[in-house]
């Protein structure tokens, strides 16, 4: 794969590519529902014609998608190769979790969507550009990923390999998880009674949550369909590592604010990372602060 470059390739022994996956890459606003440029010069031209003033026909239109889309830093022949890996990450993850959740939880796994995007999109969450990283939609149930994130985490945050982008996709699907077992709501309503600094708090414990999550995925993958190869493991615990809050602020402004953090340290995302590789259970994800089923 040429991008990232470097790092190690895991190996699929029977790889199921998912279904569930929506590519808006290249449209603009990444918008699956918008008119676009022409579209909206149709409507307020029909407007003109027959005396209709084209606001009320506009209204509650996705305008966002009238902007031109980002161009990527990645060739299409790349982000081809990055959007397959992703579909077989989001396909084992489909199986791994219908057995975690029958076996652990005596649950059915509902299956999210993964949303392909460049530059910008609209989501149920509201408008997103790239700027702000893969992210989930609990209002949706989706995975949204502009791919040229992982040339960032490569280039950038210097983790490369196929296993470090699985571990930014799992962890994504740890939030899905979280919606499904009722911690996203709790959290949310928890926030709502509480200060900024607790809240704050709370938030790191849902991040770290879902890193241990996808520590979970990667334990039982690997006795389904994954093969992991030496160094595999690495790649994930130097992106855990790389995008810790503490990593970043000091990277951004040269000092760090705990009060301020989000997502958790360095050391500790690659804590709860390994705590669910480690265990490969559930319940090895709960903590004071937060419950593995609310």
């Amino acid at each position: 794969m040429p991008v990232p470059e470097g790092g190690t390739a895991m190996r699929w022994r029977t790889g199921t590519r998912s279904e569930n996956v929506e590519d808006r890459r290249g449209i603009p606003g990444g918008s699956a529902g918008g008119l676009g440029i022409l579209g909206i010069v149709i409507v307020v031209v029909l407007a003109l014609v027959v005396g209709v003033d084209p606001i009320q026909l506009l209204e509650g239109t996705d305008l966002s998608s009238a902007s031109p889309a980002q161009q990527s830093q990645l060739s299409r022949e790349q982000q081809d190769l990055l959007a397959d890996n992703a579909t077989l990450v989001l396909g084992d993850s489909e199986k791994t979790w219908a057995v975690i959740f029958e076996d652990q939880l005596g649950r059915t796994y509902t299956k999210p969507k993964l949303v392909l995007f460049t530059g910008s999109v609209d989501s149920a969450c509201g408008y997103a550009s790239a700027a702000v990283g893969p992210f989930y939609c609990p209002g949706d149930q989706k995975v949204y990923l502009d791919l040229d994130f992982f040339y960032e985490l490569d280039r950038t945050y210097g983790s490369p390999g196929d296993f470090a982008q699985a571990y930014v996709i799992t962890h994504e699907i740890g939030h899905h998880v979280q919606n499904q077992l009722g911690t996203s709501r709790y959290v949310d309503k928890k926030s709502r009674q509480v200060s900024e600094t607790e809240a704050n708090t709370l938030s790191v414990a849902l991040e770290l949550q879902a890193d241990c999550y996808a520590g979970v995925w990667a334990n039982r993958a690997q006795y389904q369909d994954l093969v992991l190869e030496k160094g595999d493991l690495e790649e994930a615990l130097t992106a855990a590592n790389a995008i810790g809050d503490d990593t970043l602020q000091k990277e951004a402004q040269g000092y760090v604010v705990p009060d301020s953090f989000t997502h958790g340290t360095s050391a500790e995302r690659v804590e709860w990372f390994r705590k669910g590789m480690d265990s490969g259970q559930v319940s090895a994800c709960a903590s004071p602060l937060l419950p593995a089923v609310a």
